[in-house]
């Protein structure tokens, strides 16, 4: 079969898969339809256009980024440099080194855009760290990549060297046990690297905390703040961890910034993902799109490589370069599946608290506190959006709000 025609099939395969993914994996319980809303009716004109120039030239900013790093390996495909060429006598180790310089040099190389992105944070407020302490953690990020590149280059030509034609196979069940490994060890390996976190002490918080998960009958695991403070004035929460690992993460801003009432709602938010696990949920999707995905990769690194070129180093800006190509649309379709999920936690919180008036405040607080765009363009959304809108998340809201008994409306706490 000719390898155009090769290469197209396996990239229509990998993106038929990631629809697949998400037509199994999304959650079957339909989350209440947003109410229209208006951005006019919950933001002033100066608070939408003051996010929309911060955030549209932020995206630009991405972009170029991401534009920078394909050029960068279009160049050394097309002209590969020497030292990527000659031959080796432990090409599979020799590979791991050029997979690690190639990570660190690509990081280089969008430095410039990343710095001005992070000057525009600082302008408007957003950013907190000084600049010494953001290119120390800049330094900690370029080498924990570069080691993560080194092994995975590495393993990817030792695959290539003893299965030519088949590499993809273990290299699909490579990806995802990596997946599975960093979900498991990063809260407790490669998070503390970055931040602080405290368990949440004995408080009113912490029996909000407990409360909430006893009503929603989830075992929480530990409940963390993390110092996000040190770097941001933007406010957030999460779920990450397995097993043991699993915990809810609260950033300081949040518990600083935000009402009792809102905060409640937030850690209603995340307890619906542990409910309705769903960082297993997304390990799933990953075990159904790595297959079809290292295929697609295989055979645009085929097409990308010079014929009968021995597997080594210099297969791995193609690799690196089809890995890019093939990501990016099957992330947009992921990410579909991602604002499904926050969708329905949205409502799990609703349900949970009975709250949708502080639920709607939150969210014009926090859009505006970040410096959020209530709606985004609609390409941003596909591209960037992992949860829904601001609008679409208050419109939930008010549905939910329109949909509730009288007698049933009142505060998380109780009045």
């Amino acid at each position: 079969m000719d390898r155009r025609l090769k290469m197209s099939l396996a990239v229509a395969g990998a993106l038929a898969a990631a629809e697949a993914g998400v037509r199994l994996l999304r959650p079957r319980d339909a989350a209440i339809a947003p109410a229209p809303v208006a951005a006019s009716e919950y933001f002033t004109a100066g608070e939408i256009e003051h996010a929309r120039a911060f955030r549209r030239p932020q995206r630009a900013l991405a972009l170029a980024g991401v534009a920078v790093d394909a050029a960068l390996l279009v160049a050394l495909v097309a002209r590969p440099p020497a030292v990527l060429t000659r031959r080796y006598r432990r090409p599979v180790a020799a590979a791991g080194v050029a997979g690690a310089a190639l990570s660190a040099g690509m990081t280089a190389a969008t430095l410039p855009i990343a710095a001005v992105s992070r000057a525009r944070s600082l302008k408007v407020g957003l950013a907190t760290q000084s600049w010494p302490g953001w290119a120390s953690d800049v330094a900690k990020s370029t080498a924990i990549g570069a080691l993560f590149a080194g092994a995975g280059g590495g393993a990817a030509v030792a695959l290539m060297r003893r299965f030519p034609r088949a590499w993809w196979v273990p290299g699909a069940g490579a990806l995802f046990g990596f997946g599975v490994l960093t979900t498991y060890l990063g809260p407790v390996v490669l998070d503390p690297i970055f931040n602080r976190f405290t368990p949440l002490p004995a408080g009113r918080e912490r029996t909000d905390v407990l409360d909430l998960a006893e009503r929603a009958g989830v075992a929480v695991g530990e409940v963390y703040e993390v110092d996000a403070s040190r770097r941001t004035t933007a406010a957030n929460a999460y779920v990450n961890g397995l097993g043991r690992t699993k915990r809810v993460v609260l950033f300081d801003t949040l518990m600083r910034d935000f009402t009792r009432d809102e905060v409640r709602l937030v850690v209603a938010h995340e307890l619906g993902h542990v409910r309705h696990d769903d960082v297993r949920r997304l390990l799933g999707y990953l075990a159904i799109v790595a297959p079809a995905g290292t295929l697609a990769v295989a055979c645009v690194t085929e097409a990308l490589r010079p014929d009968g070129a021995e597997p080594g180093p210099p297969a791995l800006p193609a690799l690196a370069l089809a890995a890019l190509l093939v990501a990016a649309p099957v992330n947009a379709i992921a990410n579909r599946l991602s604002r499904r999920i926050e969708a329905r936690t949205d409502q799990f919180a609703l349900e949970l608290t009975n709250a949708p008036e502080p639920f709607i405040g939150f969210e014009k607080r926090i859009t505006v506190k970040n410096i959020a765009e209530p709606q985004p363009p609609a390409w941003a959304e596909l591209l960037f959006g992992t949860h829904p809108s601001t609008l679409e998340r208050i419109g939930a809201a008010v549905a939910f709000r329109q949909s509730a008994r009288p007698a049933d409306r009142r505060t998380p706490a109780g009045s």
